[in-house]
């Protein structure tokens, strides 16, 4: 590297540094900070005594953690695939040459934009039962039955699953129609000259040009799905009986209601490793295809 190219790049010190600084205290400072953490009996006060690798001990053997862990998990499963089908259908409809284009783009992605406080009110206000609007169409239309939809374990994960769809289904929506626009217009002129039918046309040049980002979305919504906190928190409190409560709220009990900061922090290490595992294998797999 000569002199100039050496001035040149450091004239963009000043404008990284900012940023720089930001990232290393709210982001490298606290994953250090708690490693160390999970190596103490750690209060919400003050640091108490170091206990090595006893939190972690403890850890393996608590029966909640596992129990969170899998309720995280069969979020994931339920949510993931779902997610992916549905990006890709909203997608596709919002691609089409109609003139309720712009209409269906912005119905998918407005409730994108509303917080999860204001989502959770609307979704516990609707599923009320006997006064809920759900239950009222349910018996407006021969169904009698009174639905208790939030202290039903079954009923509870159903609603958790499509309140988390309807919510945040838009920003994947977005990431699949901006591929399909990428997609060159010329592709379908010469199948169409070719003789290939709709459905060829989209599993031989619609569905290759769209497994790159689709597999971006995959991880993406895997991380996000194992991450899930706060509509479970607001909707159904964990409920009924435990049965809808993730990993992120036993963690949040743990260290802030139970006053245990270190044992938190060894679980949030756990779920960090569980993430890196997986992003590392999609990585690998994605790297895998493409050679």
């Amino acid at each position: 590297m000569n002199k100039k190219s050496w001035l040149r790049d450091m004239k963009a010190i000043p404008f990284l540094l900012p940023f720089f600084i930001a990232y290393v205290i709210f982001t490298i400072f606290p994953i250090f900070k708690g490693l160390e953490m999970s190596l103490y009996d750690w209060s919400l006060v003050r640091k108490l005594d170091f206990v090595g690798l006893e939190n972690y001990q403890e850890m393996f053997t608590d029966p909640h953690f596992w129990h969170t862990l899998w309720n995280t998990t069969l979020f994931v499963i339920l949510t993931t695939p779902t997610m992916v089908f549905l990006a890709l259908g909203l997608a596709l409809f919002a691609n089409m040459r109609t003139k309720l284009q712009t209409f269906l783009r912005s119905a998918y992605f407005l409730p994108s934009i509303l917080s999860v406080a204001v989502i959770s009110f609307v979704v516990i206000f609707m599923l009320q039962p006997y006064s809920g609007f759900v239950n009222t169409v349910l018996h407006s239309i021969g169904i009698e039955t009174e639905l208790y939809w939030l202290t039903d374990k079954v009923l509870a994960w159903i609603t958790i699953v499509v309140v988390t769809l309807w919510w945040t289904v838009g920003f994947n929506m977005v990431l699949f129609l901006a591929a399909l626009q990428d997609i060159p217009e010329s592709l379908y002129e010469a199948s169409e000259i070719d003789g290939a039918s709709r459905w060829e046309q989209f599993r031989h040049i619609t569905l290759p040009q769209l497994m790159p980002i689709g597999r971006v979305i995959v991880l993406l919504q895997i991380l996000a799905s194992y991450k899930v906190f706060a509509q479970i928190l607001l909707i159904t409190g964990g409920g009924p009986g435990g049965a809808t409560r993730p990993l992120i709220q036993y963690i949040y009990e743990v260290g802030f209601r139970q006053n245990n900061l270190g044992y938190a922090a060894t679980m949030s290490y756990a779920l960090f490793f569980i993430l890196l595992i997986l992003s590392i294998i999609q990585l690998k797999a994605q790297r895998t295809e493409e050679r």
